[in-house]
């Protein structure tokens, strides 16, 4: 295929005309197709409806250590669903607490309390004049909501294909106290799908923070989310190599079984450090007298160990894998060679990123709006909502069916093709 920016402006007005009838064609089909949020599809939550099965009302629901799941107590978790999520996370399970459904509810309890009570006996962040956040992007729109939402300023720190920036991140951890925190998505990172190399793993291991209660935001949220069983990515597991380098409790650790399980009712966790769990313990005591232990009996009985949980998740990734390739697929036969797009194939995870040309991501969200696509915002996927370069474009595959992925992934290289048309006229 010809670069479009090597076709002379009047070989570009004729392909516009045949695209613009190709644009009209589908959207007087009327279409509602949603691509906006990485949902699981109805076929993945098929999956768990075992899980509805496994307790009723004859069911023992004691603990094997005694506790009866009915009532009150175990402010943090029963000790089976803490080996199970331990193992998921692969961390000691003493290492773990258990919460309720939403690992992003626990982030932002966590950021909560380290506003209004400080870390470990560090001051309140709320009684600071300046508080920092380094936020990798492209990255979690819902990372940066938290943050904003404190009135936290947050810092950009790009995204290289081995994670962050590190040079950058250490330059502003080691000498700015006033930088608290980082958010990462370290495997399969939303959007792009990029997993931290063993590099990245040990130098945010070793930094040196100017500030004691210093954390990294480590949502590991991905952890078992492969596409192929062939093909997956590795890392490095970061609880012991903070500990190995001097800093255990430089890190929060987040995992959850939200796209597991069931979304709206899985088992959310945090490992840490015994003392950031103890520090956490004492707050939380005045929140809550424990989670929902029947919930995570419930896990612990479907799923029986972490074995349970990979073969579960073999099946989801038979669910996602040819949504993914069929998007991909559809990328490389429509936009290959014309230099208007680049994307990145991940292993696992729930995102394809893709990057237009300066200037045109919100008029191609804008475009497929019209047709019936509707997407992620374009600007989402960065703090404030500001893209700095206008091209990132989030796009969630599970939740259509693959006839309309298929027809989603049309809309989507028509609205490509013609946002770009528009923008190379521009400059001829």
């Amino acid at each position: 295929m010809t670069a479009y920016k090597d076709l002379s402006k009047e070989e570009l007005l004729e392909l516009k005309n045949d695209l613009e009838a190709q644009f009209a064609e589908i959207k007087a089909k009327g279409l509602k197709l949603d691509m906006s949020r990485g949902k699981p599809s109805t076929e993945q939550l098929n999956l768990s409806m075992g899980m509805m099965d496994v307790l009723n009302s004859s069911a023992n629901l004691t603990c094997e250590d005694g506790v009866d799941c009915r009532n009150y107590g175990g402010l943090d978790g029963i000790a089976e669903a803490k080996q199970l999520l331990a193992d998921m996370m692969e961390v000691p399970r003493d290492n773990v607490i258990i919460f309720g459904n939403s690992s992003l509810n626990v982030m932002y309890d966590t950021v909560a309390r380290a506003m209004t009570h400080g870390i470990m006996g560090s001051t309140p962040w709320c009684k600071l004049d300046k508080v920092k956040f380094l936020c990798p992007v492209p990255g979690y729109d819902r990372h940066f909501a938290i943050t904003e939402h404190f009135g936290i300023e947050m810092i950009n720190i790009p995204m290289t294909p081995t994670g962050p920036d590190m040079d950058m991140v250490e330059k502003l951890v080691n000498e700015d106290a006033s930088v608290k925190g980082i958010w990462c998505v370290p495997k399969y990172s939303n959007p792009q799908g990029i997993t931290y190399s063993d590099e990245t793993v040990y130098r945010f291991a070793n930094l040196k923070p100017a500030a004691e209660d210093f954390r990294i935001f480590w949502d590991n949220a991905y952890c078992v989310h492969h596409l192929y069983e062939d093909k997956q990515d590795y890392l490095l597991e970061i609880l012991m190599e903070c500990k190995k380098a001097g800093n255990p409790d430089m890190v929060y650790k987040f995992s959850s079984t939200s796209k597991i399980s069931f979304p709206g009712s899985g088992i959310a966790a945090m490992a840490a450090s015994e003392a950031n769990l103890k520090d956490i313990r004492d707050m939380m005591k005045y929140q809550t007298i424990g989670h929902d232990k029947v919930n995570q009996l419930r896990h612990v009985r479907f799923f029986k160990d972490v074995h349970g949980i990979v073969e579960h998740m073999k099946k989801h990734a038979d669910i996602m894998r040819p949504k993914f390739e069929a998007v991909i697929d559809g990328l490389e036969r429509e936009l290959g060679g014309l230099e208007i797009g680049s994307w990145i194939k991940p292993l696992g995870g729930y995102f394809i990123s893709f990057d237009s040309l300066d200037g045109c991501a919100k008029a191609i969200v804008a475009k497929a709006k019209e047709a019936g696509l509707v997407m992620t915002g374009a600007g989402a996927t960065y703090p404030y909502g500001k893209d700095p370069h206008d091209s990132n474009i989030r796009i969630s595959p599970s939740y259509p069916t693959p006839e309309e992925l298929a027809v989603a992934t049309e809309i989507f290289v028509l609205s490509v093709k013609l946002v770009s048309i528009d923008k190379i006229l521009e400059s001829k």
